[in-house]
């Protein structure tokens, strides 16, 4: 039996094992994938644990890039990226990216140029990575902002009104926490704008159905989780 893993904390919203059981299931895969909730005291010798036991593991939260030292090399995209969410002999892998750009590509529009991408870690880097790659120039959004960055006490109606994507990389929002939302001027949107979450858990966070009251077009992460876990198990592959 071959066994994968993810790794993060807390795992209360991951949908990866439920996703990669019932494909194993369906598929006749003798293999399993269980949940690693590791707090930060304990992250090395779990992953070292890890890297020796398993056959590839996801990471998340809040870990994508806590974990590289811990490996061997990372992979180019990774490497350019600054963050990993796939491990595999211990080498890093970035497939955030690619699930990101799948997902958010059919829903953009000819106009989109600027986006605001709200948080700093590691899922924003590969947000910011896939949003270049698509043509379209991302500003990251902080609650404490660096050189060439944005404080949320930045976003006014012009800043909003030029960028018409905006991306929800923290956690805010994220099940148990459904009742908190990243602090932007909801009320500057329009049915121009595009609001991605990267969370898929709740399906409409509220920071999505603020966006949905002032008619902007929305998208959660679940197709970004099953493009990123369909590009993880080829790398675990070697497909």
């Amino acid at each position: 039996m071959r066994h994968y893993g993810i790794i993060g904390y807390p795992l209360l919203h991951s949908f990866s094992a439920k996703y990669f059981n019932e494909k194993f299931a369906k598929e006749g895969i003798d293999a399993e994938y269980s949940l690693y909730p590791t707090k930060e005291e304990s992250l090395k010798l779990k992953v070292e644990s890890l890297l020796d036991s398993l056959d590839g593991f996801n990471v998340t939260l809040p870990y994508k890039q806590a974990v590289i030292p811990f490996l061997d090399r990372l992979d180019e995209t990774a490497q350019a990226i600054g963050a990993v969410n796939v491990v595999h002999q211990r080498v890093g892998y970035n497939t955030d990216c690619l699930g990101f750009m799948d997902s958010i590509r059919p829903i953009l529009r000819d106009y989109d140029r600027k986006a605001l991408v709200l948080g700093t870690g590691g899922a924003s880097k590969a947000a910011c990575y896939g949003l270049k790659k698509l043509g379209i120039t991302p500003t990251l959004v902080s609650r404490t902002p660096k050189e060439g960055q944005l404080g949320y006490k930045d976003l006014t109606q012009d800043v909003m009104q030029a960028h018409t994507v905006i991306v929800n990389c923290t956690p805010l929002g994220m099940l148990p926490d459904v009742d908190s939302c990243p602090d932007i001027p909801y009320e500057m949107l329009s049915a121009r704008h595009l609001l991605f979450d990267c969370v898929y858990n709740p399906e409409e966070t509220l920071f999505l159905s603020k966006g949905k009251a002032q008619g902007a077009t929305i998208r959660n992460g679940i197709e970004m989780l099953i493009g990123q876990a369909k590009a993880a198990w080829k790398i675990w592959n070697n497909i």
